[in-house]
């Protein structure tokens, strides 16, 4: 059961796609990386005789977060960080995982022999996080912000709250660069206890093929994750991202790029609203989670008519009424749109026919 478990924990939106259907089932926010950073990887090419060498990039990351080195580990994307951090901390700690979220954690944790609990999140209370949910004697807590799938952004005073002594509290911030000025994250927070950031560049520079991101903790459990990693884990090509991606110039490039999906995000929300879709909270991040009963066929019959959206069943706490939308441009958001809302009208049709003597 366990291992079935783990099975549907690792659907993801990338099953969701394929040729002829527009994707608003992958939250990655660009098609391909953008053209400066093409470039950076396309010359990189030539030192790929060498071995990887992760030391500037370990600096760049260290600097652009305001931490010593120590304090770093570069990973294979961030499913690597999940899959050390659950190997290497142990089940005897107890694991807490916070859901709706990103279901990699708790396979990772599944994976390695963890028995996991859950905390749930009400859609009625907009995915408040309360930190005493969360049973006090928990050694592991793994929690999204801003989480995917509901694009809700928790406060970083309400996630501090779950660091103490004896506990290590993993925050994903896969999305935290979809957020202006990163508010709500805990990446330069270095005196709670406790305390792994576990952050990735896929999202808003288009590199899930590349497999890059990085973990911010203590410095001690960072030497102990490394130890657990393979030699050379980050290619040449993801540490030049790294170095890339975290120089100034390119974090102020990602937050303009944050500040410009706030518009087409709630425009998006409350056109949902308006076609009768429930969307619980206000939404931070680059995708719309929205309910509405029945929405498992309407999925499929949004996919008939070329649009993929990311189904909700397989997020624990979620159910087959909930989609996970992504925020594209304007124009894309309209013609989805327009589509769904003649699904909706179709689908009431066919209703009132079917109900009538």
């Amino acid at each position: 059961m366990q291992r079935w478990a783990v099975q549907e924990l690792r659907h993801h939106g990338d099953a969701e796609t394929g040729p002829g259907l527009v994707d608003l089932a992958v939250n990655v926010r660009l098609p391909a990386p953008p053209p400066w950073l093409r470039d950076r990887l396309a010359a990189a090419l030539d030192r790929l005789a060498a071995y990887p060498d992760p030391r500037a990039a370990r600096e760049a990351v260290a600097a652009r977060h305001g931490r010593p080195v120590g304090e770093v580990l570069l990973t294979s994307g961030a499913a690597e960080a999940f899959v050390l951090l659950a190997r290497v901390i142990g089940p005897a700690a107890g694991a807490v995982v916070v859901h709706p979220q990103f279901t990699e954690p708790e396979a990772a944790l599944r994976s390695a022999g963890h028995d996991v609990r859950r905390v749930l999140l009400d859609p009625a209370d907009g995915f408040r996080l309360d930190p005493a949910a969360v049973p006090g004697d928990t050694g592991l807590v793994v929690v999204g912000n801003p989480t995917n799938p509901t694009s809700v952004l928790h406060p970083a005073d309400v996630l501090a709250a779950l660091a103490r002594p004896g506990r290590t509290l993993v925050v994903d911030e896969a999305f935290a660069d979809t957020v202006p000025g990163e508010a709500g994250s805990l990446a330069a927070r270095r005196e709670l206890p406790g305390l792994v950031v576990v952050r990735s560049l896929t999202k808003t520079w288009g590199l899930a093929g590349l497999r890059v991101g990085y973990l911010l903790g203590p410095a001690d459990l960072v030497e102990r994750l490394a130890e657990a990693q393979p030699l050379w884990p980050v290619s040449s090509l993801a540490l030049e991202a790294l170095i890339a991606c975290t120089a100034p110039e390119a974090v102020a490039e990602a937050d303009a790029r944050a500040r410009e999906l706030a518009g087409p995000r709630a425009a998006m929300a409350a056109r949902l609203r308006e076609l009768g879709l429930v969307v619980p909270g206000t939404p931070a991040s680059g995708f719309v989670l929205a309910g509405i009963p029945g929405a498992a066929v309407l999925r499929e019959r949004l996919r008939r008519r070329g649009w993929a959206v990311r189904r909700g069943d397989t997020f624990p706490g979620l159910g087959p009424d909930w989609l996970r939308i992504t925020v594209r441009d304007a124009g894309i958001n309209e013609a989805f749109l327009a589509a769904l809302a003649q699904e909706l009208a179709a689908l009431d049709a066919e209703q009132v026919t079917e109900e009538a003597p």
